[in-house]
């Protein structure tokens, strides 16, 4: 085992202070106390970089924490995503390190005479090793509370028989502060149900998958021992099984808490979290009490949005797909909050406007991009996953449709929020990684990388098997190129606006002469993904997008319903679906009998979507990758379009399909909150819209809805309406 270093300094303080500010970080993470009072409430802090480019540092006010005479300053670290290390026994994703755990800090004290006392982190610190003697980002924690020395972070300790720490080297990147909300506590989940599969084996079931770690209340002797296996889901036997999350009982994730032995304790992971509803557990020695909780953790964002309508099946969805993208919003947006806890990254473009819709990600779509252009090649390509942590090989490090994100991901902030500042900066990025592609191309054409990721064909879901690589891969070149001509306008670079519209014209001709068989009106091979995708993006001549939509639909229809898009197929689906005024085949698709659906992952258990469309046992189950229908419910079903890239930004037209009677949804924009509801009773239907103050809108009506229409208590002829902000009530018969 290797213990976890605990650091302290004691400080004199012998003036009145007017301020006190201390500047800290600690790799891979850390937690800061002051006369022995936590200061960090963030978790898994800081957030993970490149640690060879950036290293994230908080700033605290710590004025009310201290007095005069002696203090201290106390730390803990754990190794985080910083250094990750086999150990024989614990699961681990990969093997990498940046170096051995460090801190560093810096104190500034002000005086109310005006002068200032500084205090950093030097050889006069102090350092032991710690109670944590085990930490990993992938295989758990180990704490042994018998190691404990008590005062160890407060002024009077004795600290003589610890050592004088020894000054580190920095791993390289430059100190920047903090630029996200805080990871932190969110809600606690408590037992709902223990029980004994086996003897000396217990379960408790916390009712909801999500991403955190258990709580433990436990009394016993000293040196007692409880181990918690944490999982998602329950072997034939009633044991957990961590198969879901690639974990095996030879190489497992488990916490282990040895007990001090003094009356009630309460113990949790410092610096490691996991996705689980279960934990099994197992103890040693004299355990007299037990209970457990689950902690929930996700970025602090702002809630943004909400929706709800009068279907419980379009509820209960919206409720799994949003449970999946909170587990997975930490310093990242993971793929999972267990087996890989990486930052793949066609998600961020892809479910996008799902997360952005119902959360304030500003910030973190910012910080995905300093790590996407951190972790791009001197040749431009940038990698599936960022922070690239390890270097992935067998086509999962360079796949077009992941590293596009380097221009989709921002374009898809601006559109919801108007900031061109993360455009501008990343500017040469996105144009480097662009260039890149066009030297991949075969006079545009690219047809490598992963594909349409886990469509549902003959075989196990991976690579791409319904959609050949060309036309997702060239497909998500042409829509970066038409985005770049609008990014070019905004952030200045309006001379590159000719280039990139010549680009994409080439695109869009090699797109068609390749995959368009006019003769069928069908792209490619005919799948959902192929035929969606050239609709969304435009690529579809003119003449020919009813046809190509309504193949679409016919492929639906022949699969009863039952998607066969992947990941990045899917999100076109809806798109194509939504735009194409075919709402109704979309909502024929949410709840079909059978496998694969939502609605059959709930018939299931699910509490967080799943990885795989048929809730695959062996597959995580709690991944957000597959939740494009979450745009549908605000964009489609309520009708809140909303894009700050076009001339009137807000478009309302709501949808009313299949037996749903109300839907409403609000979002928090830049101007204030946009509210859309409708309600349907017989054949008339009442909608409600609000635009803010200072913006304009769109209303179209909804489509089927055409007699009797009023505006306000007046009859009117319209079934469109240009806006300006204000309360709005319609009513409309079909």
């Amino acid at each position: 085992m290797a213990e976890m270093p605990i650091f302290r300094r004691a400080f004199v303080v012998r003036k009145p202070i007017a301020s006190a500010t201390l500047q800290i970080t600690g790799l891979g993470q850390y937690e800061a106390s002051i006369n022995g009072n936590q200061i960090t409430q963030a978790k898994i802090t800081p957030s993970w970089s490149n640690y060879r480019k950036r290293i994230y540092f908080a700033t605290y006010d710590i004025t009310t924490k201290l007095h005069r005479g002696q203090n201290a300053i106390g730390v803990m670290l754990g190794n985080g995503m910083y250094n990750v290390v086999k150990t024989p026994g614990r699961y681990t994703k990969f093997v990498g390190s940046f170096g051995a755990p460090k801190m560093i800090a810096h104190l500034d004290l002000k005086f109310t005479d005006g002068t200032h006392q500084f205090i950093d982190s030097d050889a006069a610190w102090m350092t032991a090793p710690g109670p944590i003697v085990f930490s990993s980002t992938y295989g758990g924690e180990d704490y042994d509370a018998t190691r404990e020395q008590s005062g160890w972070n407060t002024a009077g300790f004795d600290d003589h028989a610890w050592t004088h720490a020894a000054l580190a080297d920095s791993p390289g990147g430059m100190l920047m502060p903090e630029r996200i909300e805080p990871i932190v506590l969110k809600d606690r989940y408590e037992t709902q149900r223990i029980t004994h599969p086996q003897d000396g084996v217990t379960i408790y079931d916390l009712g909801k998958n999500f991403a955190g770690f258990p709580e433990i209340t436990v009394r016993g002797e000293r040196g007692a021992k409880v181990t918690l296996l944490p999982g998602e889901l329950l072997a034939a036997d009633g044991t957990v099984t961590q198969r879901s999350a690639g974990a095996y009982p030879d190489r497992r994730v488990e916490f282990n808490y040895t007990l001090r032995g003094h009356g009630e304790e309460t113990w949790s992971p410092r610096f490691t979290y996991y996705g689980f509803r279960y934990v099994e557990v197992h103890t040693t020695g004299n355990v007299q009490s037990l209970k457990i909780a689950g902690q929930q953790i996700h970025t602090d964002a702002r809630t943004d949005g909400t929706f709800t309508s009068s279907s419980q099946t379009i509820n209960q969805i919206h409720t799994l797909i949003d449970r999946a993208i909170v587990s997975n919003m930490m310093s990242v947006l993971t793929d999972c909050p267990h087996r890989e806890k990486l930052g793949w990254l066609e998600e961020a473009h892809l479910m996008g406007a799902s997360i952005m819709y119902n959360h304030h990600v500003a910030k973190l779509y910012a910080k995905i991009e300093d790590d996407m252009q951190d972790s791009q090649l001197e040749n431009g390509m940038v990698p599936d996953i960022a922070p690239e942590f390890t270097v992935f090989k067998n086509g999962f490090r360079d796949s077009p449709e992941w590293g596009a994100a380097v221009v989709l991901a921002p374009w898809t902030a601006y559109q919801f929020y108007g900031d061109p500042a993360p455009l501008r900066e990343h500017y040469a990025s996105m144009k480097h990684y662009l260039e890149y592609l066009k030297s991949k191309s075969d006079n545009g054409y690219i047809a490598y990388g992963l594909g349409d990721w886990y469509d549902i064909g003959p075989k196990r879901a991976g690579i791409s098997q319904l959609t050949s690589l060309g036309l997702t891969a060239t497909g998500v070149y042409y829509q970066s190129l038409v985005a770049m001509q609008t990014i070019a306008r905004v952030t200045g670079h309006t001379d590159d606006v000719a280039m990139w519209q010549q680009e994409a014209a080439n695109v869009k001709r090699v797109f068609n002469e390749k995959l368009f068989h006019p003769d069928t009106n069908q792209y490619d091979r005919g799948s959902q993904t192929a035929n969606a995708m050239p609709l969304v993006l435009g690529l579809v001549p003119q003449d020919r997008r009813a046809a190509v939509l309504a193949n679409l639909v016919a492929d639906i229809r022949a699969h009863k319903n039952h998607v066969t898009a992947g990941d990045v197929g899917f999100h076109y689906v809806v798109r194509a679906l939504t735009d194409g005024g075919r709402s109704d085949v979309l909502f024929d698709m949410l709840d079909p009998a059978g496998k694969p659906s939502y609605g059959d992952q709930i018939a299931h258990g699910a509490t967080t979507l799943t990885e795989a469309w048929d809730s695959d046992p062996r597959e995580s189950q709690n991944h957000f990758m597959l939740g494009h229908a979450e745009e549908w419910f605000y964009r489609g079903l309520a009708g809140i379009d909303l894009d700050m890239s076009r001339g009137v930004p807000i478009r309302i037209a709501p949808s009313v399909v299949g037996d749903v009677t109300s839907a409403s949804a609000s979002y928090q924009s830049k101007w204030g909150k946009i509210s859309s509801s409708w309600k349907l009773q017989d054949d008339t239907l009442t909608l409600r819209v609000t635009i803010p103050t200072g913006a304009e809108a769109h209303i179209v009506a909804p489509r089927g809805f055409d007699h009797a229409i009023t505006k306000n208590g007046h009859p009117t002829e319209a079934h469109a309406w240009e806006v300006k902000s204000g309360t709005y009530l319609f009513t409309l018969k079909k």
